[in-house]
């Protein structure tokens, strides 16, 4: 069978975010750019399926990128939203892990994303002699609905951004959580397509995303700043996404499923193991009392 029980996903949550915690940087590093490309890569396919057909099309074919991430292994900073958190909670990690990891994978989606805007810039625009291609004035649109429209509604744009971010992730989550309950290839990839295809076919913010679609739009002449960028949409899209990911999947199913049963296997190696410790150390004395007891020509006394 390779169906994982509920109560032992959480537990498996817990570990890869104690894992993630104790990646070194570099790792963290590389995982974070790769991740960030290959979801950026991922967006413009998706993007391309939905101008030629319809948005459904384009939200079926986006999780690709997602499983490619979590197959591999590779870093995405809002699957660590959720599990992160749940290995300080369990002090198998410690705050300032759980902060370095956020900061190095941001710094690595960043450099992945832009690199990725960049080249796929100079493609759709023949290097810069043409905007004939449809995907320059999607990502022109699209870069512009994210930050301006938002700015236009005022205090009421940000908290609509927040919302939007909170919801993505929700689904997001769900998508590496719901690849926890499969120990099969396929049945992984299945698990987590469903939550992604989800997010994206309801147009919710997503961090990672934004990283490639905002400074691509920017490249391609969208009327959007840096400051526009960050302040009505990546902040706040970050701040939605961690909301999302923590609350609404990491600890609402570690108090859903966690439970003394799950643990049992754990208490009951650690209670061995000490067991086979103190056995270790009284065989270890004996042989000691012997030694010095026969070196006085006197019997040891136990």
């Amino acid at each position: 069978m390779s169906y994982v029980k509920p109560e032992q996903v959480v537990e498996a949550a817990v570990a890869a975010g104690k894992a993630k915690a104790e990646a070194g940087n570099l790792q963290l590093l590389m995982r974070g750019v790769l991740g960030g490309a290959i979801l950026a890569c991922a967006t413009t396919l998706a993007l391309a399926a939905t101008g030629q057909t319809t948005g459904i099309v384009g939200a079926i074919v986006f999780p690709l990128g997602f499983v490619i991430i979590v197959i591999l292994g590779l870093e995405l900073v809002t699957g660590a939203f959720a599990v992160v958190p749940l290995a300080v909670y369990r002090r198998q990690a410690t705050m300032a892990d759980m902060l370095r990891n956020y900061a190095v994978v941001i710094l690595g989606h960043l450099v992945g994303c832009l690199g990725y805007a960049a080249a796929y810039v100079a493609v759709i625009t023949r290097m810069g002699t043409s905007d004939a291609d449809p995907m320059v004035a999607t990502l022109v649109n699209l870069a512009e609905a994210k930050t301006l429209a938002y700015a236009e509604l005022g205090g009421a744009g940000f908290a609509l951004v927040f919302i939007k971010a909170v919801l993505c992730n929700w689904m997001v989550t769900l998508g590496v959580v719901m690849a926890m309950t499969s120990t099969s290839t396929g049945g992984k990839i299945l698990a987590m397509w469903l939550p992604i295809t989800c997010f994206f076919a309801q147009g919710f913010e997503h961090a990672v995303v934004n990283m490639f679609v905002i400074p691509a739009g920017m490249m391609l002449g969208a009327d959007v700043g840096v400051g526009d960028w960050w302040l009505w949409n990546q902040a706040p899209v970050l701040l939605g996404n961690f909301v999302g990911g923590v609350l609404l999947t990491g600890f609402a199913l570690y108090l859903a499923h966690w439970n003394t049963t799950a643990a049992g296997p754990l208490l009951e190696l650690q209670e061995e193991r000490g067991h086979g410790l103190a056995e270790q150390l009284e065989s270890e004395l004996e042989e000691e009392l012997e030694t010095m007891a026969s070196a006085q020509g006197e019997p040891a006394k136990r």
